[in-house]
């Protein structure tokens, strides 16, 4: 959660162009991550919960490609960017790891 709450803060430095573009698709992303894995924790097989887990891991993905963007905007500096890619990084482990113990298991 504290990534997710890091990440809204750095969107407030971009532009205000950005308002209605770049903005709401990364606040979107970085929301969908605990949402999906949220989501998937209360459904009832295991298979189901990967398959959650694996969206989660489709918007990690989508937030990287935007701020990589942002980056190439200068909207971020290099060394925050740097930062946050190992976060996402460490949170693609994590998640790569509950997918192989969920698909593991047996229902």
């Amino acid at each position: 959660m504290e990534f997710v709450l890091d990440i809204f803060d750095i969107t407030k430095t971009f532009p205000i162009e950005e308002k209605y573009v770049l903005i709401p698709q990364v606040r979107r992303s970085v929301l969908s991550i605990p949402s999906n894995i949220a989501e998937g924790a209360g459904r009832n097989t295991k298979k189901e919960f990967a398959n959650f887990l694996h969206v989660a891991q489709g918007s990690l993905s989508e937030l990287d490609t935007q701020l990589e963007i942002a980056l190439k905007l200068k909207y971020i500096a290099t060394d925050l960017y740097d930062k946050l890619n190992t976060t996402m990084e460490r949170i693609d482990k994590m998640l790569t790891g509950l997918i192989r113990n969920q698909l593991r298991a047996k229902r």
